[in-house]
């Protein structure tokens, strides 16, 4: 037998070369590259931080290339000697270590800089940015266990992907054993998400940089790779996409039919439930409100209805997203439902499940567990939830519209038989009866934005 390895102050001789290795599984970083390399050095202190961030991204060409960009780093009247110095030694004195950094902090904080680039140039950030608890409450009800492969086909910086990986990690599972999958149309967004599943320890995960709708990147045997779970917050109705392609798509995901141009939502939706697997197969997909009634795809909703997908609609309530008071809904499918879900469709008003503190909303661990557990009973909930057949789907003309369903209680009707309403019961029986109406002029609102820009 040979010697074990000799032990010294207690580490094992050897440990180092060991744990360099496998820690450059992930990534490489290159001698002259590291940041005591870069602190050292004490002139032209630009031209050595960009020369290590290049050697960088040339070490790890199928994770971080192009991730560093083209800043002036060189450029010694923005950015002098002194002040890059100081930069270094502030930033010295923070460990960043991943015992110190939460759950996707990387992600965050780059959507941080992304929000703070909208709010001041007046655009928006809502493409790059997800409400983490929302994105928490939808891998909370898909459940994802050890081993499955997990899917994001607008994955952005991959916030959703590692919160499936923190949901297994929270149940105790074996996160390590999951596959987690995604594409990103963003070349420097698809290099964070590449550097963000490295840094969080994920063994197996590929990235894969382009347009899903027009060069889905996972294939395999010439038809679309299926995953046990695809999580996703399309962008939403965008207009600039090939719907003449569409019609004759390759991939065969145009199974309920063509959207319209100006309505990109079911392209990316039919995608999605193309990409489940056809007996493990489960999405979440958050979505604006629209998709749940518009008109112009009331056939593709009745397909998608009969054809028993639909397992939950969830709708949200306002202000969850940045720069944007709408309230959106996620839409959770199931390739094979249990039998006590067939035929049916499960639909949860948490409008009101949501605090807001400081101008930003979000869920409480309570409003996510008040849902969680209406998901689970599958059942009438008066006010909250309701279990709809296909038949009443169908006599609301397929509409997935929640308040045609889920009526919310008043005060009058719990009170007795024929006496008038009060003042508040009145104002809201109002409400109530008129939340239906201004949820679908959202819809005609955001319909009128985009005539005149498309035939």
């Amino acid at each position: 037998m040979g010697r074990g390895p000799r032990r010294r102050l207690g580490r094992v001789q050897g440990d180092e070369p060991y744990a360099l290795a496998s820690a450059n599984d992930r990534l490489v970083i290159p001698a002259g590259a590291r940041w005591s390399d870069v602190r050292a050095v004490a002139k032209d202190v630009g031209g050595a931080l960009q020369r290590a961030l290049r050697a960088i991204e040339a070490a790890n060409p199928g994770k971080l290339d192009g991730i560093f960009g083209d800043a002036p780093w060189t450029n010694k009247e923005r950015l002098p000697d002194s002040t890059l110095k100081n930069l270094l030694e502030h930033l010295s004195t923070v460990v960043l270590s991943l015992a110190n950094v939460p759950e996707d902090e990387l992600g965050n904080g780059y959507e941080f800089l992304i929000k703070k680039f909208a709010d001041d140039s007046g655009h928006t950030a809502q493409e790059f940015y997800t409400n983490r608890t929302v994105v928490h409450l939808m891998v909370q009800l898909l459940d994802p266990k050890p081993g499955e492969r997990i899917y994001d086909p607008t994955c952005g910086t991959g916030g959703m992907l590692i919160s499936a990986l923190d949901e297994v990690k929270r149940k105790g599972g074996e996160h390590r054993t999951l596959k987690l999958y995604g594409q990103e149309r963003n070349h420097m967004t698809a290099s964070i998400a590449r550097m963000n599943l490295a840094l969080h320890g994920v063994e197996d995960s590929e990235i894969v940089r382009g347009d899903t709708l027009a060069a889905p990147g996972f294939a395999e045997n010439d038809a679309l790779r299926t995953f046990d779970i695809v999580v996703a917050n399309p962008p939403y109705s965008i207009k600039q996409w090939s719907r003449e392609a569409w019609t004759t798509d390759p991939w065969g995901r145009n199974f309920l039919g063509t959207p319209p141009q100006g309505r990109a939502d079911y392209a990316f939706f039919q995608h999605i439930l193309r990409s489940m697997d056809p007996k493990t197969g489960r999405c979440a997909v958050l979505f604006p409100h629209g998709v749940l009634f518009r008109k112009e795809e009331a056939e593709l909703r009745r397909k998608l209805i009969e054809a028993d997908l639909v397992d939950c609609v969830l709708g949200l309530g306002p202000n969850l997203f940045y720069n944007s008071p709408m309230e959106a809904c996620v839409v959770f499918c199931r390739s094979h439902k249990p039998p006590k879900r067939r035929g049916k469709v499960l639909l949860i008003d948490a409008v009101n499940e949501v605090a807001r503190e400081r101008a930003v909303s979000f869920l409480r661990p309570e409003h996510q567990a008040r849902i969680a557990e209406a998901y689970a009973a599958f059942a009438d909930e008066e006010g909250f939830a309701k279990v709809a057949t296909q038949a009443e789907l169908a006599a609301q003309s397929f509409s997935l519209s929640i308040p045609l369903y889920v009526k919310r209680p008043t005060a009058a009707r719990a009170g007795s038989e024929g006496a008038a309403p009060s003042l508040p019961e009145a104002w809201a029986q109002w409400e109530a009866s008129g939340r239906e109406f201004w949820t679908q002029m959202d819809a005609v609102v955001d319909m009128l934005d985009g005539l005149g820009v498309h035939e």
